[in-house]
């Protein structure tokens, strides 16, 4: 820790007494925010005195001191009013979700400037358990509706609304065709020079609750591309704030969409119990908004995460809701919604099949996927590996011919999620390695995916 003794740090002393916190109760209250977000540190009653005595911290202390007293504040409380230095602030940048939509606004954008600035404390950071499962009950706890009207200097109409909702159908449709590694960092500075003034502007409510739910849907968009991008603490940041933007723009079914990418992202990183909860609340945000395909997606992915914990009877009644529900799908959807097509609901069907080991069926899905629309070029290679990989252990020189097509397209994309599609199939053909065909195969995949 930082030695750097000065005068006895007399705002943060009130700051701790006004909070009722020991010196004890406020080290383990950090001590544990920081576990929350990947950071092991030690601190105890004798750290908090050394504070106290004037010593400075060294990042992500000051942050987290200022986020514990937050929370027992009950106002935002940054760095500096801790009479610490700011630079720590951004330990946990974007992991809460906001309690106000200005405070939401704040946040959302120091997010998308330390992005593009490639601020260190953005960089690597690790997946926070307890991140989602805090969102996703704000989200549905929070009372409101909020009012996001602005007084700020550039007017805002809806004409800036249609711009930034038609950059991100080109953004969206890039991505699906290159992956998320791509165009990522272009994303990010549209959203930094672009929609933050937008953001900081003028307009009325009812503008308001549009830009916000353009902006949230962007935002979410390029959380996505990081979790392509295996970029999960990012991630994670991301699409926190773009829930929150969501519910500030009382945008029911973007908000349910955005907890349904939280869950299939929990899923994929081994957190299934997660998964299911996530999912769980979008079914609410999904009836809310009155949409059957939504609500399928909300059901798919409980029953993707049912799998993964290996709880078939779970699984089943899950993947009967999504069929149900897709059933009675509107003719109509969000854009951001089209994609969620019968290929798509087939492929997370052969997922769940994959993930109980169900070969049989998982390749009969698997095989169903592959009637998917065109310019899904990053989709294809997905469901190329899935049916590859259900036909492994009974016909690999069959799955050796499968998977070479889907490597020919995952060399044309920047997509590290590819690669681990890819990487799963080269394990599961490992038995037959003796096999030429197979051997030549599992050599190229391995140049590939180093």
């Amino acid at each position: 820790m930082g030695r750097c003794p000065k005068q006895p740090n007399r705002v943060l002393a009130e700051l701790v007494e006004e909070a009722g916190l020991t010196h004890k109760g406020l080290a383990r209250r950090v001590v544990e925010r920081g576990r929350a977000i990947g950071h092991q540190l030690s601190y105890d009653h004798n750290s908090v005195r050394r504070w106290l005595e004037g010593e400075q911290p060294r990042p992500p202390g000051p942050g987290l001191i200022a986020a514990v007293l937050s929370e027992a504040l009950g106002r935002r409380t940054m760095p500096s009013d801790c009479g610490m230095h700011a630079e720590g602030q951004q330990a946990d940048l974007g992991l809460e979700f906001p309690l106000s939509w200005t405070e939401g606004v704040d946040t959302v954008t120091a997010l998308w400037r330390g992005d593009v600035e490639r601020r260190k404390v953005l960089t690597g950071i690790a997946y926070a358990v307890a991140g989602y499962t805090a969102a996703s009950m704000r989200w549905l706890t929070l009372p409101g509706p909020d009012q996001p009207a602005s007084s700020g200097r550039r007017k805002v109409g809806h004409s800036d609304v249609d711009a930034l909702r038609s950059m991100t159908g080109s953004f969206r449709d890039l991505d699906n065709r290159v992956g998320g590694g791509r165009i990522r960092q272009t994303v990010v500075q549209y959203l930094h020079s672009e929609v933050s003034p937008l953001l900081r502007g003028r307009y009325v409510e009812q503008v308001g609750r549009q830009l916000f739910s353009a902006a949230a849907e962007l935002t979410k968009l390029a959380g996505w591309m990081a979790y392509d991008e295996e970029e999960h603490g990012l991630a994670q940041r991301y699409l926190i704030q773009a829930l929150r933007m969501a519910r500030t723009a009382s945008d029911h079914a973007l908000g349910a969409e955005v907890l349904a990418a939280m869950s299939h992202q929990a899923t994929y990183i081994g957190r299934p119990g997660d998964a299911v909860d996530l999912a769980r609340a979008a079914q609410i945000g999904a009836r809310k908004a009155g949409l059957a395909a939504l609500e399928s997606e909300c059901h798919i992915v409980e029953a993707h995460g049912h799998a993964a914990r290996d709880d078939a009877a779970a699984c089943a009644e899950s993947l009967r809701s999504a069929e149900k529900a897709f059933e009675r799908s509107e003719a109509t959807a969000p854009e951001w919604l089209t994609y969620f097509d019968e290929a798509y609901l087939s492929a997370k069907f052969a997922h769940c099949f994959r993930e109980l080991s169900d070969n049989r069926r998982a390749g009969f899905y698997a095989e169903r996927s592959l009637n998917m629309s065109d310019g899904y070029r990053r989709g294809r290679a997905f469901n190329l590996c899935l049916l590859a990989s259900a036909r492994a252990a009974e016909e690999p020189l069959e799955a050796v011919r499968i998977g070479d097509e889907a490597v020919s397209i995952v060399e044309g994309l920047s997509s590290r999620r590819s690669l681990s599609y890819l990487r799963d199939l080269r394990h599961r053909l490992s038995p037959h390695d003796s096999l030429a065909e197979v051997g030549d195969f599992r050599r190229r995949v391995a140049a590939l995916t180093v």
